[in-house]
């Protein structure tokens, strides 16, 4: 075997499990993230921003932030590892859709902890003067919109194609196709009325990424 067909061997061994690492490492960071996201800002309609006095709270805001730029590097590079893995035989206009939806995520969800990120620094911020109600709450509703609504969507139009892909070149079950299907169906229809929806899409990765650690074996035994 020369060196150019063994090296073609070796990336296609190393491509399935590099996508069901990155899968992972994503999809636990995600979770974790939109936990501690969760449990810091509580809503209190009638106290608006009663959060941000608890250091506590805002320590727990700031673990999770950090997390997320994170959780979008091990996104992106599941999303480069497993359109590698398709290779040829991808659709040009489901992989642009499968490519766009990605990338649209990953913005929402950076541009959503950005301005959640901006209200804890402001309250940090020695200004002397407290934060307005009504600017909080502003504040508040753009990062529900960013993460809950639009991030989720594209997350949901992301499963679709994936889920579309994957059944057009022949490397997913059925019955494992319908689960999917079923899971971007919640993230697309939620409209950030059930607050822990946007967890369906870690949990999507997770399954997704231990089903390719698990069929990745199998590439070893194709020729080269």
């Amino acid at each position: 075997m020369d060196r150019e067909a063994f090296g073609a061997r070796g990336k296609k061994l190393r491509t399935p499990r590099a996508a069901g690492i990155a899968g992972i490492a994503f999809s636990v960071l995600l979770a974790v993230a939109i936990v501690l996201l969760r449990i810091s800002t509580p809503s209190n309609e009638a106290h608006p921003g009663a959060w941000l006095a608890d250091s506590g709270q805002r320590h727990t805001l700031a673990l999770g932030l950090s997390l997320i730029p994170f959780a979008g590097i091990a996104f992106l590079w599941f999303m480069g590892v497993v359109r590698d893995r398709i290779g040829e035989r991808e659709d040009r206009f489901i992989a642009t859709v499968f490519l766009g939806s990605g990338l649209l995520f990953v913005a929402m969800l950076f541009a959503g902890a950005a301005v959640a990120g901006a209200i804890a620094a402001t309250a940090d911020a020695p200004t002397g003067s407290p934060l307005r109600a009504d600017l909080l709450e502003t504040e508040r509703r753009i990062t529900e919109q960013l993460l809950d609504v639009y991030a989720l969507r594209m997350a949901g139009v992301f499963v679709i194609s994936t889920t579309t892909i994957a059944f057009r070149t022949g490397i997913l079950p059925r019955w494992l196709g319908v689960f999917w299907y079923a899971s971007a169906l919640i993230l697309l229809v939620n409209s950030g009325t059930v607050p822990w929806a946007n967890l369906v899409f870690p949990l999507w990765a997770f399954v997704l990424s231990i089903h390719i650690l698990r069929v990745a074996p199998k590439d070893e035994h194709e020729p080269a």
